[in-house]
């Protein structure tokens, strides 16, 4: 038996694999013969003894045993826990390497799901901080029966178990100030969730509304939609999924007027106190589903001279939203998202037929150490445009 088909991989086995690449999501892409295996914490180059830890019909997983030829990318993780938490996927890696990964993961989505060039998706924007930058962190708390203790912690990457951890090297220091209180005064039973944040300077966030996790990557991710925004000429904003009024308040004076709309009442509460705190008085904030929303706010300004901005949730915009902006037409929507997967197929459907036309993506590493990756895309109206009439009619015609 050559040991190269897949009926031959049983789980438990112990093989070599040769890791060609680095899928998004974080792990090694290896192979045993003609099937592929992926394999975490590994990089490009590598030859990884591995224990095979699932069996499927065209792929296994594999745990790492040794490295028995390290890359030269290859450093030593700050973490201790890394390897076991599943909170980073890439600290074993130089920082250069991960921000180069990430944008071949990014521009091999486009083209594979968004059917995009490569070339559409720009260099990543580093952060200057690869360490301690985390703003907000979840730590979780578990029964550890074997050990009669409660681990406090992350979650582990190959189970749902909870690792225990006094410390974490991509949070900034004053959380890990927190998770030590935590440790101090632990919950009374296991399965409790803490959320821990530091609010960001001039900003009112609710404690269950979003913000960035990344306050020193913050400055360049507003850059990039400011400049997707004056390159379009737009006079009006549309902030969809709007939080506390991060965009519109940040880019309201690039516009005569805008106004977002939101779900969460909290968040819009606290988006009208951000206007007034910001002295933003061009703008409005409206309380509702924003898909139901949609329609009558794109009414409010003239298609031709208006910027839409939208930042979902990671499950991204529903198609029947993605349909409202192909019937109206604005002069182009700016479309921010930390999963880039749904933001190629999303812009799929916005540009399909040439209605809009994408013209760059700019990939910023908001979460480094990590597997995730927020991206800027920047979509016009297209110059091909289909006959039947848009059913917009400006409110001020």
């Amino acid at each position: 038996m050559s040991g190269d088909t897949p009926n031959e991989l049983l789980v438990g086995q112990q093989i070599v694999v040769h890791i060609h690449d680095v899928a998004f999501g974080g792990d090694g892409v290896g192979k045993h013969g003609d099937f592929v295996v992926f394999v975490p914490f590994t990089a490009v180059g590598e030859e990884v003894e591995i224990e095979v830890s699932e069996v499927k019909k065209n792929f296994a997983r594999g745990k790492p045993l040794r490295v028995i030829a390290p890359s030269p990318v290859r450093v030593t993780p700050e973490c201790p826990y890394f390897g076991t938490c599943g909170g980073c996927q890439y600290q074993h890696l130089r920082y250069e390497t991960q921000l180069e990964l990430k944008r071949k993961q990014v521009a091999d989505l486009f083209e594979r799901i968004g059917k995009f060039p490569r070339e559409v998706v720009q260099p990543v924007a580093g952060c200057p901080e690869p360490y301690h930058y985390r703003n907000r962190i979840m730590i979780r708390s578990q029964w550890n029966k074997p050990e009669q203790k409660l681990n406090i912690g992350y979650l582990r990457w190959d189970c749902g178990l909870v690792v225990d951890i006094t410390h974490c090297p991509i949070a900034e220091p004053a959380l890990n100030t927190e998770i030590l209180r935590v440790r101090d005064n632990p919950p009374p039973k296991g399965g409790i969730k803490v959320v821990l944040r530091i609010p960001p300077d001039d900003w009112d966030v609710p404690r269950d509304s979003f913000f960035q996790n990344n306050f020193f990557l913050l400055p360049k991710l507003v850059e990039s939609a400011r400049v997707a925004l004056m390159g379009s000429g737009a006079n009006y904003l549309v902030d969809v999924y709007c939080g506390v009024g991060f965009f519109g308040i940040s880019l309201g004076d690039v516009v005569k007027e805008f106004i977002g709309v939101e779900l969460d009442k909290p968040a819009i509460k606290a988006a009208r106190n951000n206007a007034l705190r910001h002295n933003r008085l061009n703008g409005e904030f409206v309380l509702g589903e924003a898909q139901e929303m949609l329609p009558a706010l794109l009414q409010r300004f003239p298609p031709q001279e208006t910027s839409v901005i939208l930042d979902p949730p990671r499950a991204g915009i529903p198609r029947s939203a993605l349909q409202q902006l192909r019937d109206v037409r604005p002069k182009q929507v700016i479309y921010v998202s930390c999963h880039p997967a749904t933001l190629a197929r999303d812009l799929n459907v916005l540009c399909d037929g040439g209605v809009f036309e994408l013209r760059s993506v700019t990939p910023l590493d908001m979460f480094p150490q990590t597997q995730h990756i927020e991206c800027v895309a920047d979509v016009r109206l297209g110059r091909v445009q289909v006959s039947e009439p848009s059913n917009h009619t400006p409110a001020n015609s």
